[in-house]
């Protein structure tokens, strides 16, 4: 993997409570949820599980349910040893949007999925066929979003947050010669143009309000581009961001092969420090 960024590098020298869940709530992932009984087939396919709670569409009281995440749609069970869903929510074409906080109900970590959305809703009401759900931390809820987003994007390029670096080349090379995520190469050319010379380049943060915009309109297959008047350090709080959330466990080793390529050996203020 970190072959191919220093390929890059040669080739482009010069550019550049009472919401409270059961102790067992904890979303797994596939490694650990090869340890559950289930059908190989569909165990096959399963991309992340864990308790959630639903909204019911018509008394609007929630259940909790087990929810296993596969590559097409998100499946319900009454508990996680059901082998039969309860049913399941369609993914393709939807979208998933974080739901804001309100202070007054603290423990709603909510999260909506929208069937067959294009662009922007209107967030200030839910749609009746909007299907509601709340997670037991932040955290989680977050984890799911992007998992769920991943299956909705992953065919048009988007969910790039913590996929695997491979996969996200070979689809982009689809459309030219690739040697690295297109995001990576972005970052970097804007890095090397533009900052350089500032201070604390990969130690300041940047805003993260942007960081998170940004991240979620390459994770909607979107291609953001950089402008004279973006910040420098949010360009790389979003590349570092980018490589901490790869799931093949080198973002460290990758990181501090970008801060020495970017810098060209040239850059004193960039401290070991920035590359974590």
């Amino acid at each position: 993997m970190f072959s191919a960024i220093l390929l890059l590098s040669a080739h482009r020298k010069t550019r550049i409570d009472f919401f409270s869940f059961p102790a067992r709530s904890k979303s797994m992932v596939m490694g650990e949820l090869s340890r559950r009984p289930s059908s190989p087939c569909l165990q096959d396919r399963a991309l992340k599980a864990g308790w959630l709670k639903k909204q019911r569409s018509i008394m609007k009281n929630w259940q909790l349910r087990w929810f296993v995440l596969r590559t097409d749609q998100l499946y319900f069970y009454k508990d996680e040893e059901e082998t039969k869903p309860q049913g399941c929510i369609p993914l393709q074409g939807s979208q998933v949007n974080e739901l804001t906080a309100n202070p007054d109900e603290p423990g709603r970590h909510l999260f909506e999925i929208v069937p067959g959305c294009t662009g922007e809703k209107d967030r200030s009401a839910l749609s009746h066929e909007a299907f509601l759900l709340m997670a037991n931390s932040q955290n989680d809820m977050e984890d799911w979003v992007k998992a769920i987003r991943r299956v909705i994007w992953a065919p048009f390029g988007g969910g790039i947050f913590g996929q695997h670096l491979e996969d996200t080349v070979q689809y982009e090379r689809k459309f030219g010669p690739r040697l690295a995520p297109l995001l990576v190469e972005q970052c970097v050319d804007f890095i090397r143009e533009q900052g350089l010379k500032e201070e604390g380049l990969f130690r300041m943060p940047g805003q993260a309000n942007l960081v998170k915009d940004l991240q979620d309109a390459f994770d909607c297959g979107d291609k953001p581009l950089f402008d004279s008047n973006t910040d420098v350090h949010t360009v790389a709080s979003l590349l570092k961001l980018y490589l901490r959330e790869l799931p093949d466990s080198l973002h460290f080793f990758l990181t501090k092969k970008l801060v020495s390529w970017i810098c060209n050996g040239s850059c004193s203020h960039v401290s070991p420090k920035g590359s974590q």
